[in-house]
């Protein structure tokens, strides 16, 4: 079929804008030493462990004569170190040394810190309207995962705060037998972010899948420099498909991006779930003490992130 010369403008048109919009015409990308195309290498070294050079000339349909040039560039920087595969003794597996995850490190922040700039003037309906258009032309040249992401993280909406005060005292009690100063003491904490929390220092989020609330977490301000994570909650049906894991995410990614040094919660030691992705997210455990609340006999726990 012949493509008509306005679509090919069009298509044309927001390749240079979008190019434009997110610097990828920068020699230095993230005002780092390396280009473009060494970013992208690296990043995905640091996001894999079993890579091959075959891997990378696929994933990034890249010239192999070129992409053998840069990784021994990186080899001779100290950045990559090559092992040869138990399974297949002609194949060489390529991987970051210490030294070239500390180096990339940083840019990871750095590009994350980018993206929020670009996304903060939007609204969060814009904001969820563009990821959707994004999600469009990934699924249309074929280039989504195999799975394609089952909820959004949106920031909450009038009539939430009193969903997630019912879902707690609701879980709550029907998990580990609270009672009802349990749902008094969410009310409480929900009602006062309500009345007077500083949109642009501590927020709320909901995780979301077809007008469905999936889950929730908040981040409100201690002081200047630290912060307190409060009532994260995943709903049961959905646990273990990486909700919480998103949320505490994005609460973290939020925390950074407003120079908050330290995140700070408290929780319960029976919340195994809730413990497990606070510690795989960098929380240490800092002290814990006995106590009887809710009903129930309980041993509180002080965890902290330092940012």
């Amino acid at each position: 079929m012949d493509i008509s010369e306005t679509r090919i403008d069009a298509v044309r048109r927001f390749n240079r804008f979008y190019t434009k919009q997110v610097g990828a015409l920068n020699e230095g990308l993230l005002k780092s030493k390396y280009s473009l195309t060494e970013m992208r290498i690296l990043y995905e070294l640091n996001a894999h462990d079993r890579l091959t050079a075959i891997d990378l000339v696929r994933e990034l349909s890249l010239d192999p004569a070129y992409l053998s040039r840069i990784l021994k560039k990186f080899r001779t920087a100290g950045l990559l170190k090559s092992t040869r595969s138990e399974e297949d003794g002609r194949q060489w597996l390529l991987a970051l040394t210490e030294k070239g995850r500390t180096d990339f490190t940083p840019y990871t922040k750095a590009s994350r810190d980018e993206v929020a700039e670009l996304l903060n003037p939007l609204s969060d309906q814009e904001q969820l309207k563009l990821l959707a258009a994004m999600k469009t032309i990934l699924e249309t040249f074929g280039e989504a995962d195999g799975a394609p992401a089952s909820f959004t993280i949106r920031s909450h909406q009038p009539g939430d705060i009193g969903w997630i005060i019912r879902r707690h005292g609701q879980l709550y009690f029907e998990e580990y037998g609270f009672d009802e100063t349990f749902e008094a003491l969410v009310a409480k904490v929900a009602g006062e972010f309500l009345e007077s929390h500083d949109p642009k220092t501590e927020h709320c989020w909901i995780a979301e899948r077809d007008g469905d609330i999936l889950g929730s977490i908040f981040l409100v301000r201690k002081t200047d420099r630290v912060a307190k994570l409060r009532l994260l909650y995943v709903e049961p049906s959905t646990r273990g498909q990486g909700v919480g894991r998103k949320l505490i995410e994005e609460c973290l990614d939020f925390a950074r991006y407003n120079h908050y040094e330290t995140v700070t919660l408290w929780t319960n030691s029976i919340l195994g779930a809730a413990i497990h992705l606070y510690e795989e997210a960098g929380f240490e455990l800092m002290d814990e003490e006995a106590h009887h609340s809710f009903g129930c006999d309980l041993i509180g726990q002080n965890w902290d992130l330092q940012l």
